[in-house]
């Protein structure tokens, strides 16, 4: 592929719902620039961009692919991102290196939850967008209804560009809003055709809509519209364009990906109406002289590009997914990491084209390549001079929530299972591993239940290792309410010498549940001698892991050694770490034992027609509705306490409740006494745990 300056670069996102035709639309794009001679279908698992085994197995995307195209002597970037939610991390990522988006709706679904997602995201980077919609070949598909939804939503920024020409039930043609023109598809090419009548009344209405659009552009325009004159077409397009550029307008247009048809008509729309990174603001921190770096996509000013993604893939190898954000990247360049303090050989340049790595001189200002085998170097770093080291913010990802206990089935795997988790973990940063050594759990955090499925199924698949994902322990506590008076003999006698130790020991609620227990001696007269204090608080220390309720570790307990006795041949630390152990088990268990479980603060984002469901839903998860209130965009937030226990299955629940629009995030915040039926029943559960070792 040739090298291509910043203006002549094109770096486009796709978004959109889940089997909205993001991928068919991408694959008919690669088509129709000639990078394949048949295009790819993803019910048959050829496209370019789902290249993945699970993608090509379960019909979806799953991360996001770069497909470079050449049109018109431009180079477009086509960023084709997975739609459905247990991603938005790989979607996250590939609009921070995007310059402009294309939502993709489905004529026959219309408007879904992902295209409100999507347009958020766009709003939040603010990023220049075009709605395109696909299926148009579906008999029930409507334009019309798109348009309507998104106008009623979004208001009069919706700029339709084409309107559909129907003939029997057949999607034949287009007109052309701009120049009120009509074109019709015969095999692979267009013709001029007539203006159906049925179509006069929305382009007359569409095209008042464009109108003044463009006249809000400038006062002269503002005169001209009022006083009756019509703008020509470049005039249009011209205005068009800078108001695409600053986001208020949002033309749309459609197609059939599928039959190719419309798609021909996007390139040329993504070429004249969507910016280059050129001018683009993109600024960073000069570590060397701490002033901010403004980058700005400028080719002339000193090398740095930021890393906005990770291919970890066990047979094409590791690549950093990069974007050029200032000067000319060359082959063999020496570059700096400054986030980890590590010199990068550069050695080959790359384009990708899915996971086909095309070997380029040089990248440009704006451009997106990939590096290959820069070991030491992450999603989110930066890469600079050592002259001039930049460090650029990083994208924001969202935070796993949902998250199951994880096994390897073959325990000598368990080793590989850790290494192959982590190449992952630099691939997706939306997963997380936690050891959890209090409860003896390793946990697996992702953004949903389909997320953790597929990194299972990829472990086995990819990295030849078997796990299982069971339901997490839960971290109770036990603690004591009331005081006891316990002693303990440990008297042992065998041949030669014997065994002998004895305490006399209070327990109370230390009133601190931060801490395990606190240790006190109250010994007079040497009834128990100075050196055996130390056994005996080893003893309780090795008590707390442990409690003798329900094997949970134990918070909150005041431990005072008051008396005892001792065998000047007989008594050993042994013995009367023994005793102290056993008078512990029968001093709790005296003391009223409780269990403490650990509570949540929970948030929760949904629109105001779910907040009935959603405060019911946590009153089932005996959660506490602390507040609720307006944020705006016709969202509440909902503020509550909630048992951990109550938050297992809570992502999908939540989704199926709110249609996917709900969003929620957690934070532990404090133990608190379990109800009565809880503890029973955890109690009777972990009995098993009590007497044995065994991973509770």
């Amino acid at each position: 592929m040739n090298v291509y300056t910043t203006d002549k670069i094109r770096n486009v996102v796709l978004l959109g719902h889940g089997g909205a035709g993001k991928t068919s639309l991408a694959e008919a794009m690669a088509y129709l620039a000639g990078l394949t001679s048949r295009m790819g279908k993803v019910p048959d698992g050829n496209t370019i961009s789902d290249y993945g085994k699970e993608e090509q197995k379960r019909k979806f995307s799953i991360s996001t692919s770069v497909i470079p195209l050449e049109w018109d002597g431009i180079k477009i970037n086509v960023l084709d991102a997975p739609g459905y939610f247990d991603f938005v991390g790989e979607v996250e990522e590939a609009v921070s290196a995007a310059d402009a988006a294309i939502i993709v709706v489905s004529g026959k679904a219309g408007v879904e939850v992902g295209t409100e997602k999507a347009w958020d995201l766009c709003e939040k980077y603010k990023l220049p967008r075009m709605v395109f919609v696909t299926d148009m070949d579906v008999d029930n598909a409507s334009y019309r209804q798109v348009v309507e939804t998104m106008t009623e939503k979004y208001g009069k920024k919706m700029a339709p560009f084409n309107l559909p020409i129907r003939e029997e039930e057949k999607f034949v043609g287009y007109v052309n809003v701009i120049s009120e023109t009509g074109h019709r598809w015969q095999g692979k090419d267009v013709v001029d055709c007539d203006v159906p009548d049925y179509s006069k009344e929305y382009l007359d209405q569409y095209r008042e809509t464009l109108m003044e659009t463009v006249a809000e552009t400038s006062e002269e325009f503002m005169d001209r519209y009022f006083s009756g004159d019509t703008f020509s077409e470049a005039e249009i397009r011209a205005a068009v364009r800078s108001n695409v550029i600053d986001c208020s307008i949002v033309p749309m247009s459609m197609g059939s990906s599928v039959l190719c048809q419309g798609v021909y008509t996007l390139l040329d729309d993504i070429v004249k109406y969507f910016p280059s990174p050129e001018g683009r603001p993109m600024a960073g921190v000069n570590l060397k002289t701490n002033e901010v770096f403004e980058a700005n996509f400028d080719f002339s000013k000193p090398k740095s590009a930021y890393i906005w993604k990770t291919i970890v893939d066990p047979f094409i190898g590791k690549y950093s997914l990069i974007k050029v954000c200032s000067g000319v990247l060359k082959a063999d360049d020496q570059l700096f990491n400054q986030d980890k303090d590590v010199d990068e050989k550069i050695g080959k340049l790359y384009i990708l084209q899915g996971n086909k790595p095309i070997e380029v001189p040089e990248l440009h200002a704006g451009d997106i390549g990939a590096l290959a085998k820069v070991t030491a170097a992450r999603t989110g770093d930066t890469l600079s001079t050592k002259a001039a080291p930049i460090r650029f913010g990083k994208a924001e990802i969202s935070v796993p929530y949902t998250y199951m206990r994880y096994r390897a089935v073959n325990k000598a795997e368990i080793d590989k299972v850790a290494q192959s988790l982590q190449k992952m973990m630099h691939e997706d940063q939306t997963l997380k591993v936690v050891n959890d050594a209090e409860n003896r759990q390793t946990l697996l955090y992702g953004m949903g239940d389909q997320h953790l499925d597929i990194v299972v199924s990829r472990l086995k698949n990819e990295y030849k290792v078997d796990v299982e994902l069971v339901k997490p322990k839960v971290a109770f506590r036990e603690t004591i309410r009331k005081n006891s008076d316990v002693e303990y003999k440990y008297k042992k006698q065998s041949g030669g010498h014997g065994q002998y130790g004895h305490v006399k020991m209070r327990f109370s609620a230390s009133g601190d549940l931060e801490n395990p227990y606190v240790f006190e001696q109250e010994v007079v007269g040497g009834a128990v001698p100075k050196n055996f204090f130390p056994v005996v608080e080893k003893g309780i220390q090795e008590s707390v892991l442990k409690g003798p309720m329900a094997a949970y570790p134990v918070v909150g307990v005041k431990a005072v050694l008051y008396d005892g006795s001792y065998h000047p041949v007989d008594s050993s630390e042994m013995a009367f770490k023994t005793a102290a152990i056993q008078a512990f088990k029968k001093g709790f268990m005296e003391a009223q034992p409780i269990l403490l479980e650990p509570i949540a603060s929970l948030k929760v984002t949904v629109p105001d027609q779910y907040t009935g469901d959603v405060m019911g839903d946590l009153n089932k998860r005996r959660g506490r509705v602390l507040g609720m209130n307006p944020i705006g965009g016709g969202k509440q937030l909902i503020e509550a306490d909630i048992p951990m226990t109550g938050l297992f299955g809570y992502c999908t629940d939540l989704r199926s409740m709110t249609g996917g629009r709900g969003e929620y995030s957690y934070e532990f915040a404090r133990y608190e006494q379990a109800p009565s039926d809880v503890q029973e029943k955890e109690v009777a559960e972990r009995a098993s745990k009590l007497d044995n070792d065994a991973e509770a």
